[in-house]
This record gives C-alpha cells, structure tokens and sequence, in this order.
C-alpha cells in the first residue's frame, strides 16, 4: 500500500474522482426507493506531518438507535438545502462549529445505504489544525482524531457476518479495534474504508 501520508491535497482531490460503488448496510435487494437522502462531513487535517480524519461521538439518548456510535458531523438532507454539499457544511457546522469559509472541499464518496433507510454521501474536506471546535453538546459528546495510516492498516479492523432479520443471507459488518477509548464500527467504519480504499488505489478493502 503507498504511504498515505505522503499524499497531497492535489493527489488526494484527484483519487477522489475515481469512485467505487456504492457500499451497503443492508442487503441491495432490500433497499428501498424512496431512501432518505443525508450527507456527512469527512475532514483531513494534518497532526505530525501524518493525515488525520476527524469524527464525533454521538451523544447517548435511551431508544436512539445511533446514540452514543462514533461518526462522522452530518444528517438528513432538509428541504431548504440546495444540495447534499450543502446539507453536509450545514451539519457539520451546527454539531462541531466548523465554518465553511475554514474547509477546503476535496471531493465527495459514493453513497452508502444504511440499515436505518439512509442513502448517506460523505463529503471530503480539508480543514486547518488545531482548530476551535464548538459542539452541540446536545447532539455530540466528543470530537477526535484517528490517523489515517492507523486506519489503513488490516491489522487493525475486521468484518463480522450479522443477519438482517428481513433477509436470509448473512451481510458483512466492518469493526476497527478501539483507539484512543472509542469504537469505529458499522456505516461510519464503512464509509472510511471506502476513503481508504479511493486513497491507496486497494480494490480488497471492502471485501
């Protein structure tokens, strides 16, 4: 795999425009037409000369099915939202007070369908660090970094078969190890390894 953290801003908004397909949290023959559309936030920062992304934990609510998961800044797509770029500045914007005018927006990932009937599209930017976050402490508990290097390395992550209960065929779900006390799994662990993947030119990594 080549050093990711080598890679330039320029590099990087280039890979970005040779996309994979979409990646899925749910059997493709149960997706649903009319899916919800929302977009998240994925920001790259520098720390040590090596590339970070930067994620939020949820703050935790009894019956919230996404409470207290790690993820990216983002949500549902709202009505006055011209488009899905915009929707995802938006968020990230009301839950950790990244201002716009501070991103350099990169490109974009394909969707990612959701087991909660989301069709998700991250968006990649480039931000300064460090950087004074401002979060919504009723949406988030915390905000922190991971090396993108870390995350890269197979060592470090694993996929386990779960069954949807509307489908007979088992369906892969992606767990990283805990870093820094905090748990990466799921849709947001997805969509990270889709990045990886688009970086580092590695076709295996969604397998």
């Amino acid at each position: 795999m080549i050093d990711l953290d080598q890679l330039s801003i320029g590099e990087i908004s280039e890979r970005l425009k040779k996309q994979p397909g979409p990646t899925y949290d749910v059997p493709p023959e149960l997706l649903q037409a009319d899916a919800r559309e929302a977009a998240v936030l994925v920001p790259l920062l520098r720390i040590d000369q090596a590339w970070h992304i930067l994620y939020i934990r949820r703050a935790s609510f009894e019956g919230d099915r996404h409470s207290g998961q790690v993820a990216f800044a983002g949500g549902k797509r709202e009505a006055g939202d011209d488009d899905l770029e915009i929707t995802a500045l938006r968020e990230a914007e009301e839950e950790i007070g990244i201002q716009p005018r501070d991103l350099n927006l990169l490109g974009r990932l394909n969707h990612h369908h959701t087991i909660s009937e989301f069709q998700v599209t991250p968006f990649v930017a480039e931000m300064r660090w460090p950087y004074p976050l401002s979060l919504d402490k009723v949406e988030v508990a915390r905000a922190f970094t991971i090396p993108l290097d870390w995350l890269a390395q197979k060592s470090n992550y694993r996929t386990e078969t779960r069954q949807h209960p509307d489908s007979k065929r088992p369906w892969p779900v992606v767990y990283y190890d805990h870093y820094d006390s905090e748990l990466l799994w799921g849709a947001t662990a997805r969509m990270t390894l889709s990045l990886i993947e688009v970086l580092s030119g590695d076709k295996k990594l969604r397998r």
